[in-house]
């Protein structure tokens, strides 16, 4: 069983893009909604947090954890991957690819403010900031948006907007999403910031890597989606939506949220009717 935790909702898109290959896996996912958002928590508190969902997720069977949450990898994965005896997957920085890929040498990152702080995305920026120039940007009030379910209209544009910009006016042509919530508001991005900008969601290589470890380990139960199915993909609400035989499954899913769950049940059932999913607990 694979458990995946996350400070809310935004999590729900790694989980999308795990469902991607792993459509046959049971999952479990923490939304620690009541404690969201987790980007101007201490170091200390998300650390804690993270224990005590780890050991929650490991007392339900997971054999495998997935930190989706950009924070909380900068803050905490270390910890976990020193205290519990199972493989941990956490969120890398898109940073290598946008600063291979950008024509104008020049790539934006929205993040949190934890995330900007972490070591794992200062080391990576440090090895590409000679080559790039890279702006950053806190994306001010995008997890609450997420959260309240607002995934676009003028607040959201609004809202998007105010951080965007900057990067924008800075010439990059490649933004970063760096943190898991963002991908829900991708269409409101790619709208504020145009056709000729490419946005980066660190998400589907994060899947991959976890099918990579999974095989390696041992701990598939199902079969991997093909690579040609689990790339077809048109574009809706700000992530992927794949038609494809996978699906007529059902995926495996329990969501537990550590306060009110509304978004985050209606995200989740926004995403699995869209992919063509039922979830198998409803």
């Amino acid at each position: 069983m694979i458990g995946i935790f996350d400070s809310g909702s935004g999590g729900l898109s790694v989980l999308r893009e795990i469902l991607r290959f792993l459509p046959e896996e049971r999952f479990v996912y923490y939304a620690d909604n009541a404690n969201c958002p987790y980007g101007e928590k201490t170091p200390e508190f998300i650390q804690n947090r993270s224990r005590e969902i780890t050991e929650y997720l490991l007392s339900r069977g997971a054999q495998i954890i997935v930190v989706a949450c950009n924070t909380a990898t900068a803050a905490a994965i270390t910890t976990l991957r020193n205290e519990y005896p199972v493989r941990f997957i956490g969120m890398e920085p898109a940073v290598k690819p946008a600063a291979l890929s950008s024509k104008t040498g020049v790539i934006g990152v929205l993040a949190t403010a934890g995330t900007l702080k972490g070591s794992k995305y200062l080391t990576t920026k440090g090895i590409y900031e000679d080559d790039v120039k890279i702006v950053e940007h806190v994306g001010q009030g995008f997890v609450e948006l997420v959260e309240d379910g607002i995934l676009d209209g003028p607040q959201a544009e609004e809202t998007v907007r105010k951080s965007l910009q900057p990067l924008l006016d800075a010439g990059a042509d490649r933004i970063v999403l760096g943190c898991t919530h963002y991908p829900f508001l991708r269409d409101v991005i790619q709208r504020v910031a145009g056709s000729d900008v490419q946005i980066i969601d660190p998400a589907p290589a994060v899947a991959r890597h976890l099918v990579e470890v999974m095989k390696e380990e041992g701990l598939l139960v199902g079969n991997v989606a093909s690579t040609s199915s689990a790339t077809e993909a048109t574009r809706h609400n700000g992530y992927s939506v794949t038609k494809s035989a996978e699906a007529t499954l059902k995926p495996d899913i329990e969501l537990v949220t550590s306060g009110d769950g509304t978004s985050a049940r209606r995200i989740l059932s926004i995403i699995l009717e869209e992919d063509g999913f039922r979830h198998s607990n409803q």
